[in-house]
């Protein structure tokens, strides 16, 4: 009987241990997985990530209004 009691312990004090290990190991990830691209605003000049961003040919803007208005001679 004290045999069974001794290897239940034990295992139960390595089921234990291992959670333990493998919880401290899976530490949180808030890394991004695709970090998003800057780009600038060909009217005001703006920069906002691409995600937010219109485009039209190789020019990024950052609102519809600007789109309209096209690039800016400033630059």
């Amino acid at each position: 009987m004290v045999r069974l009691l001794f290897w239940i312990a034990l295992i139960a004090a390595a089921f234990w241990l291992w959670r333990k290990f493998k919880a401290s190991n899976a530490a949180p990830t808030n890394t991004l997985d695709d970090p998003l691209k800057m780009v600038r605003c060909a009217h005001c000049g703006v920069h906002l990530p691409n995600d937010r961003a219109l485009h039209r040919g190789n020019e990024w803007y950052c609102s519809s209004a600007h789109l309209q208005q096209g690039p800016s001679d400033k630059r």
